[in-house]
């Protein structure tokens, strides 16, 4: 099939199915328009239209992995994505701009898919390795291990290597410097970087076009490594966990290498087989927390280098310190103002920055809905069961939990966590206060879910 504009009608249509009840996604996709495919030495460049900066913005940040994988998997030669900004015709002369992307680095060429017989890591993000990873004591140890497993995979202790971190934390950096220190300094082994998400997708494809067989030798005998991403996905469906831990068993059986990701820790993955958790808990796992201050310091500093971006220490402090969810984050505040200040043609300092990022400074880093979910995630309940009238042990445990942690957390009045629970009286909130303040003295059990809780929420917090 042609790289062309039939093409990317194709694939905006396999986006749009593959994400049906993200209405916003296709109001930001709609407008993508198809403009030119050009020939390089490389392979074919495809240069794609949007109206203007802010989306723009919006499709560099959030569609194009979408854009890449879809295309990589009808499309068979290397190929390049460009994204410019279709102007007015008559402004500045030209119908069509195309400026330095300010949110992504140049995207490299996409090779190929390989043989199933020779599975390579073409897939791996050259510029996540570790010499580019910022290591700071929260990321110390999985930054440690992941080295270890680099230079020595398939060692016993080290495998599987479960790395587990809230989103946006480095844990897709670690894995890809992996793959790129094992291709580079063992070159005969194979590997193969894949996300859950995309293991599930085509193990269904495989079944509906019986091809099981084939999906199962490119994946049990075309790697000597295999990498994971996202692996809380896992528990979706039946069939998939069941394959995917076959996989999983033979490489582990056969001595090869697996290193996963997963923003929850196995215990914590949504219709887990215990059979299954136990595979994930068998090896080491390397768990990574928000950054404190120092570190995304050091963090900001690094990617205003790579970036070229020049910043007083006055900036530096103001922009970690609002950056509190993420390294993700970190990153998408600094690009911001990237942009403005190159946008409006103004030098960056400390006005500017409290500005662009106000409204950021100001949220809520937290919400009282997101204690209830964490909650309800944690003890694998719904959040409708929390607000519910029921009595029932496995409910009321975790409902007075939620209803501690908010009170410690947020600080609400005792009427407004009773509202918030289904229409609670204001009694029934302070008994439960009281209830788990002595439950944490007499039970280690619960005294540990609460220490687990408010790990994550400090997590998402930064403080």
């Amino acid at each position: 099939m042609e790289l062309n504009e039939d093409l990317w009608k194709t694939i905006k249509d396999r986006i749009k199915s593959r994400n049906s009840e993200n209405k916003s996604l296709e109001t930001w996709l709609d407008p993508v328009s198809f403009v030119e495919v050009s020939q390089t030495q490389q392979g074919a460049r495809l240069l794609l239209g949007v109206p203007n900066d802010l989306s723009k913005y919006f499709v560099c940040e959030n569609l194009l992995d979408k854009i890449f994988s879809e295309i990589s998997e009808i499309y068979s030669a290397p190929f390049a994505v460009d994204i410019a900004i279709r102007r007015p015709p008559g402004s500045d002369g030209n119908q069509m701009a195309l400026q330095e992307n300010p949110i992504a680095e140049p995207l490299p060429l996409t090779p190929p898919p390989p043989r199933h017989d020779a599975v390579r890591s073409d897939s791996l993000n050259p510029e996540y390795t570790f010499h580019t990873f910022v290591v700071g004591r929260n990321t110390e140890f999985a930054h440690a291990a992941s080295y270890n497993v680099a230079r020595h995979p398939g060692t016993e202790g080290y495998n599987p290597l479960f790395i587990c971190g809230p989103v946006g934390m480095g844990k897709t950096h670690l894995l890809h410097a992996v793959g790129n220190s094992i291709r580079s300094n063992l070159p005969h082994l194979r590997i193969q970087y894949i996300s859950a998400e995309r293991f599930l997708n085509d193990f269904l494809s495989a079944l509906r076009r019986d091809e099981t067989e084939k999906f199962r030798t490119k994946f049990r005998d075309g790697a000597d490594v295999l990498l994971v991403d996202d692996v809380q996905m896992i528990g979706r469906g039946q069939a998939t966990q069941d394959e995917f831990f076959h996989v999983i068993n033979t490489f582990l059986d056969r001595k090869r290498q697996v290193v996963l990701a997963s923003d929850r820790m196995p215990k914590d993955i949504l219709n887990l087989e215990d059979r299954n958790r136990s595979r994930l808990e068998w090896g080491l796992i390397a768990d990574i927390s928000m950054p404190d201050l120092e570190t995304r310091v050091a963090i900001l500093r690094y990617k205003a280098e790579r970036f070229g971006v020049g910043l007083n220490e006055e900036v530096i402090n103001y922009i970690a310190r609002i950056s509190k969810r993420s390294i993700r984050e970190i990153e998408g505040n600094l690009k911001k103002i990237k942009m403005f200040s190159e946008l409006q043609g103004i030098q960056i300092d400390i006005q500017l920055a409290k500005r662009v990022l106000a409204h950021h400074e100001t949220q809520t880093t937290i919400s009282l809905e997101d204690i209830q979910k964490l909650v309800a995630d944690h003890f694998k309940v719904r959040v409708a069961d929390l607000k519910a009238t029921t009595r029932a042990k496995p409910i009321v445990v975790p409902r007075q939990i939620a209803m501690y942690l908010i009170k410690k957390h947020l600080d609400r009045s005792l009427v407004e966590i009773g509202r918030s629970f289904g229409g609670k009286d204001h009694t029934t909130v302070m008994n439960a206060l009281e209830r788990i303040d002595y439950l944490q003295q007499h039970d280690a059990d619960l005294r540990n879910n609460i220490e687990e809780l408010t790990t994550r929420i400090h997590n998402i917090t930064g403080v």
